[in-house]
Formats: C-alpha cells, structure tokens, sequence
C-alpha cells in the first residue's frame, strides 16, 4: 500500500508488518480466529502500538485488502478503445484468479450480496472511478451508471467468493464483464 505524502516512514511500516502477521495468521486459520495477541506477536509489535493505528482487527483486515480493491477498480478499467462485449480484459481475468491466496480473509469482509466493511469501500473507489471517467466521456446518467456498475460488481464479486454463483474465476470475469458493458450501453 503506497504510503500518503506526509505519512512518518516508521508508521508505515508498522501497519505494513502488522497487515503482513494479519494475512500470515489467516493463512494459517479462519479470519474470526485471529486474535490481537497472535498479530502483534507476529509483526513484533507492542498491543498498544496495534491500537494506536488501528481500532480493531476489522479496520486493519479491510487496511490489508485495499489493495484488492485498487485492483479490482483498476482491473475494470484496464481497457481501452471499445470493449470486446463478450470477454473481460486480462486483467479482470487475473484479478479473480489471483483472489485464491486470501478468499477466506474477503469472504469475512464482503457479505454475500456486496455489503460488509470490504464492501462498502469497493462500491465507494468503483463507483468515484467509473463516474469519473463517465463525466469525463460526456456519457449521460453518470452518476447512475457509476452507481449500478459499483453495485453489480461488488454484489457478484461477493457473490462468488460465498460460493452463491459457480464459475471458474475466468467465467466469472466474463460474465461480470458482459453485465457492466451491457449497463454502460444502458444508457
């Protein structure tokens, strides 16, 4: 995670071991079995340290997964030019392949249908990109349409990861392309 212009070097680097012991711990075991204790001891940190950057091991999980959702909203706009209405980009593809690694990690932080503390901060980056580049393009109804892409994405996103939809991660990815080109041409 790219630190903020003025953040202190030494504070980055202790949330960059702390979320490192979070995505070690859950390697190991279920999301809700990580506690504090095993996490500061992994990232050779004090308790009160944990705290003083953050106010749970929800706000540093969702700290953790950031960086899915940078990749994810720049996974959705990695074209350019038209768009093959029928295969997702490469990128998109590659996204849903490479969530395997921390699938349990997501599914703790995105409930089925898009919500949860995961979720909200990817319909929130997806939906300021997408409406964005659609005020940028001129393209009617942005807000609209920035709002039923961050929400059709983050609900099957969700979906998936919950086992609610069965596809092989690049099926998924075309399928989730197909529907958010299709609301793009909606309006």
């Amino acid at each position: 995670m790219s630190r903020a212009p003025h953040e202190d070097p030494r504070a980055a680097r202790t949330r960059a071991r702390l979320r490192a012991a979070l995505l070690a711990e859950c390697a190991e075991r279920p999301p809700a079995e990580v506690a504090v204790a095993a996490l500061v001891r992994r990232a050779g940190v004090g308790r009160a340290t944990f705290y003083v950057h953050y106010d749970g091991i929800e706000a540093l999980a969702v700290d953790a997964c950031a960086d899915v959702v940078r990749q994810a909203v720049d996974a959705l706009h990695a074209w350019r030019g038209r768009p093959d209405p029928v295969h997702a980009p490469p990128a998109l593809r590659e996204f849903f392949t490479g969530l395997a690694p921390h699938a349990a990690l997501y599914r703790s932080l995105l409930a089925p249908g898009g919500g949860g503390p995961l979720g909200r901060v990817l319909h929130r980056d997806l939906r300021a990109r997408s409406l964005e580049e659609r005020e940028l393009a001129g393209a009617a109804d942005a807000p609209l349409v920035a709002s039923a892409v961050a929400a059709t994405f983050a609900g099957v996103l969700a979906d998936w990861l919950h086992g609610l939809l069965r596809a092989a991660p690049e099926e998924v990815a075309d399928q989730v392309w197909q529907l958010l080109v299709a609301l793009h041409r909606s309006r």
